[in-house]
């Protein structure tokens, strides 16, 4: 496919035919006293485990996430599918939801998958869109430390200059996702301001019609942001990637609606264990291949062979 919104629009749609795997799921209880859910399919204890960080609004069922799953089954790997706060159905307990740059839950979750699930046996981790972004930030963080937690990382159309795609989604067809995006985070942000009156402007997020304006209303106040401005300058990942130290692969497609070719780092200056692989079509998070209808496995494939060395897995 050519055109980047047919490609985008055209993955998930065939996602919904892809039978969903099998999944364990767990809850776990967060240090500051609320909990996530982390949707497991499990293997053998040695077995490689990937954790999967879903996009904005994504989770288990979304169509990367079920062709994750299928590949990670047919090599004999784990795969763990932890779900950002209030994306597994259930609405979070503390004021707090998730944000593009929240690499202190990355770095709670893998800490304890490298300590419970995968003791004898590889991690490996992969963020998609927002996952994407949350997960490079970590790693620029945590720099050197993040080699005792994971083995190999990859991100997949991750908007590293949230300035540059926040306002992307704003123009043209993009509004068609921003109004998507908008239906689900206003419902969980309705259900937010019963439960915590008083926590952000409920007028303007009701009001809002891009996702400056949402996170402007929420998003912000509620991480401790001054604005849109300042939370998607110090959530973005761009300025920190020069700190990366575990092999990463950043794959992000040209012709990507939600992240702009200027928001692409420059390959000369990223460590010598990042590869960039910015292929011209593809779509957000899609790489659909094949003859008609298609096959979502290119993604998956893709990413596990960065992970092991190994093509053609």
């Amino acid at each position: 496919m050519r055109n980047r919104h047919l490609h985008t629009i055209y993955a998930a749609l065939r996602g919904r035919l892809i039978a969903a795997p099998t999944l364990r799921r767990e809850r776990w209880e967060t240090p500051d006293g609320d909990f996530i859910d982390v949707d497991f399919m499990d293997g053998p204890r040695d077995a490689p485990m990937v954790v999967l960080f879903h996009g904005l609004e994504g989770g288990s069922g979304s169509h990367y996430a079920k062709s994750f799953a299928r590949i990670a089954r047919s090599c004999g790997w784990r795969l763990a599918l932890p779900h950002f706060r209030g994306c597994s159905g259930e609405i979070n307990r503390l004021p707090r939801a998730y944000h593009s740059g929240d690499s202190d839950e990355i770095a709670w979750v893998l800490g304890r998958m490298r300590r419970e699930h995968a003791v004898s046996g590889a991690l490996y981790t992969v963020g998609i869109s927002l996952g994407g972004n949350a997960l490079l930030k970590w790693l620029g963080l945590a720099g050197p430390a993040s080699l005792a937690v994971v083995d190999a990382a990859a991100a997949v159309s991750a908007p590293l200059d949230l300035m540059i795609s926040g306002d992307a989604l704003g123009r043209g067809f993009n509004r068609l996702y921003t109004y998507m995006f908008l239906a689900t985070l206003k419902k969980k942000g309705a259900a937010k301001i019963a439960r915590h009156p008083g926590t952000f402007d409920a007028v303007a997020m009701r009001r809002s019609r891009t996702l400056r304006d949402f996170d402007n209303a929420v998003t912000a106040p509620l991480h401790g942001f001054r604005d849109t401005d300042d939370y998607w300058t110090r959530a973005s990942a761009l300025p920190v990637l020069a700190g990366i130290a575990v092999p990463t692969l950043i794959l992000n497609a040209l012709d990507d609606p939600f992240v702009p070719p200027a928001a692409l780092p420059d390959c000369s200056r990223l460590p010598a264990c990042v590869t960039a692989e910015f292929p011209p079509s593809g779509g957000h998070g899609a790489f659909v291949s094949g003859r008609f209808p298609g096959s979502l496995d290119w993604l998956p494939v893709r990413v596990f062979e960065h992970f092991t060395g190994i093509s053609r897995l």
